[in-house]
């Protein structure tokens, strides 16, 4: 032992942090546009494709949350080292992107499971409107009413963190 602290992972593997950010980054950028589009499909009345855009928009949040996990475990993190004029407004934004993204999971994950519900109680996307499966979806559309926004809201805030932490961050390690 040379009576030195070990260095934090992020150092002894100098490339991998900063390649898992960036696919942190495009897959949360895609899910958001797997999540426009499910929206726009759902309107539109296409049951089907919404189904697909939704579980797309889903499955890759869930891979950038792994992936983001996965970097802070590393110890690769940045910090705001912009203008001092921004700081508040750059801490504000990201207090409420921390604290609704929090929110968006349990918000996700019930909207997703009465979905679910429903599909199982009607059987196929063509049934939805069978008095069983009705109420699980008429849960589901409740629970999205919250859930769309406060996922796009994230999405788009987690996008302008990146971007200011791009110009203006420093790499904090350890």
């Amino acid at each position: 032992m040379s009576g030195h602290p070990p260095r934090p992972l992020a150092s002894r593997l100098p490339g991998v942090a900063p390649i898992i950010n960036q696919w942190a980054v495009i897959t949360i950028v895609l899910s958001g546009i797997a999540l426009v589009f499910g929206v726009v499909f759902i309107r539109r009345g296409n049951r089907e494709a919404h189904m697909r855009a939704m579980l797309t928009a889903s499955a890759l949040a869930t891979v950038f949350l792994v992936l983001y996990l996965t970097r802070l475990a590393l110890g690769y993190e940045k910090a705001y080292a912009g203008p001092d004029g921004w700081r508040g407004a750059y801490f504000t934004l990201l207090i409420s992107h921390i604290i609704l993204a929090a929110a968006n999971l349990p918000l996700a994950l019930g909207a997703l499971w009465h979905a679910w519900k429903g599909l199982r109680a009607a059987g196929n996307l063509g049934n939805i409107d069978a008095p069983a499966a009705r109420p699980s979806f008429n849960r589901h559309r409740a629970w999205v009413r919250w859930t769309v926004p406060v996922w796009l809201y994230v999405a788009v805030t987690g996008w302008i963190i990146y971007l200011v932490l791009g110009r203006y961050g420093e790499v904090v390690t350890g």
